[in-house]
């Protein structure tokens, strides 16, 4: 009974203080969810006041742009009040949460045609050069996402009247395009740039910014991977190169042929190009050229031209210091090139550069069999196309093929025996009795047509005969 007695006054005491607990704690939520609500109307208010003293700038605005349009002052004042409203807007466009809204509002004003044409290019003129020095700054006071959209607002307003603002649309384009540029959206970015107006025949355009255009339109299409684009505008840039006569502008025409030669798969143009590239270009990347350049000239079919260049670059003291020239070393020695060089070399390629082809094979896999079909030719006289076919790390149908397509294209010396499933390699000294035997044939015929002439007509071969001991 005493236990009992001790259980229930401790019961009856917890059930107390709970009491006295939540009675205290009552006012304590009752202020928490009065400083919310208040909190909440704050915030709500600070909105309500933000938003109304944005509508009322901007109805103060459109009112001072309404009594400049219709100002009676001189051409001198009113420029000088638009330009000090335009600094009073760029002024406040800086901070992180501004809008855009007046400054595109005073961009359409002044493009309306009551505003005279000298007060507005003036106007857009500095409000473009603005938006272009800001897009190229590594750190823009304002964000890259207002001055595109302020550029674009201002291409679309200028639109109607290109003619009169050619010059004022093509530096909006220029700083939309390079915004976008910066955002790695390397196709819209020339889409932009391929808008400016540079032969409408309103404006002369000076040969070297038709020429700078031109370029970095080719640029931005070959960073998008889109080789066919950017050759047609290197193209148009080719008919300018020697009119403008400007290094660094030659060089980048010589950087961008190279680029599309390798895009193009055209590699032994494009190596012969970067090799040269390899010793004009400043000095901290040379060094990647001549690696493009050898990485090209092993991705070339072989042959004596690719043969000549890899001799060329083996011969290049600079090249010992790349990390491919062991399969320059193995190609120019004519060595079999091992599957295990062969991947080590492919980590190193681009990726237009690992491209299957119509067989199947990669460019690096058919370049490196074609290779070694070369050294099989200097090891053996002939050989099947099983045994062949097992050495080059492929079937004998492939072997055959390969050998049959470098063979009439003039790659390499040889024939093919079918019915035997053998190829016959010729060598140097092959070639050569082959050589001197059609020397031979020719001399033989041409005795021959001598012989048919001096029996048809005697007098004239004696003729000809004194001439000669004459």
């Amino acid at each position: 009974p005493e236990q009992r007695q001790t259980a229930t006054g401790q019961w009856q005491w917890q059930q107390t203080a709970l009491h006295d607990t939540a009675r205290h704690c009552e006012p304590i939520q009752a202020s928490a969810q009065q400083h919310r609500a208040r909190n909440s109307s704050s915030k709500s208010k600070t909105h309500h006041n933000t938003a109304r003293k944005l509508a009322t700038a901007m109805a103060s605005l459109q009112q001072q742009l309404a009594a400049l349009a219709h100002s009676q002052t001189d051409q001198m004042e009113r420029m000088h009040a638009y330009r000090a409203l335009l600094e009073r807007i760029m002024a406040g466009i800086t901070s992180p949460d501004s809008s855009v809204a007046d400054l595109k509002a005073f961009v359409a004003e002044v493009a309306q045609e009551h505003v005279p044409l000298v007060i507005a290019r003036s106007l857009l003129q500095e409000v473009a050069t603005s938006l272009l020095n800001e897009a190229m700054k590594q750190a823009q006071v304002m964000s890259l996402p207002k001055i595109k959209e302020v550029a674009s607002y201002a291409v679309e307003q200028l639109q109607p009247r290109v003619i009169s603002f050619e010059e004022q649309a093509t530096l909006f384009r220029r700083a939309w395009a390079a915004v976008l540029e910066r955002e790695e959206d390397w196709k819209e970015s020339a889409a932009v740039l391929i808008g400016i107006p540079l032969d409408s025949g309103h404006r002369t355009v000076a040969d070297a910014t038709k020429l700078e255009v031109y370029l970095k339109i080719a640029a931005l299409y070959l960073e998008d991977g889109d080789a066919v684009q950017a050759e047609a505008f290197v193209n148009r840039a080719s008919v300018l190169v020697p009119l403008v006569k400007n290094s660094m502008h030659e060089l980048h025409f010589k950087v961008h042929q190279a680029r599309i030669q390798d895009s193009k798969r055209k590699f032994i143009e494009a190596a012969r190009r970067y090799n040269e590239l390899s010793y004009i270009i400043p000095e901290d990347e040379r060094m990647v050229a001549l690696g493009n350049a050898i990485n090209c000239a092993v991705l070339a079919p072989a042959g004596q031209e690719r043969s000549r260049l890899l001799a060329t670059l083996f011969k290049d003291e600079r090249c010992k210091e790349l990390p491919n020239f062991h399969i320059l070393q193995a190609m120019h020695l004519e060595r079999i090139v091992r599957p295990e060089e062969v991947q080590r070399f492919g980590n190193s390629l681009q990726e237009h550069q690992k491209a299957i082809t119509s067989d199947g094979f990669t460019i690096l896999q058919r370049a490196v069999i074609q290779h070694n079909m070369l050294s099989c030719s200097k090891l053996y006289n002939n050989i099947s196309f099983s045994e062949l076919g097992a050495l080059l790390g492929i079937t004998a149908q492939e072997a055959e093929r390969t050998a049959a397509s470098m063979i009439s294209e003039g790659r390499m010396s040889g024939c093919i025996d079918q019915v035997e499933s053998i190829v016959q390699f010729f060598g140097e000294e092959e070639q050569a009795r082959k050589w001197d035997g059609s020397i031979h044939d020719i001399c033989d015929n041409i005795n021959a047509i001598v012989e048919k002439i001096g029996q048809a007509h005697p007098a004239w071969l004696e003729a000809a005969q004194k001439k000669l001991d004459a």
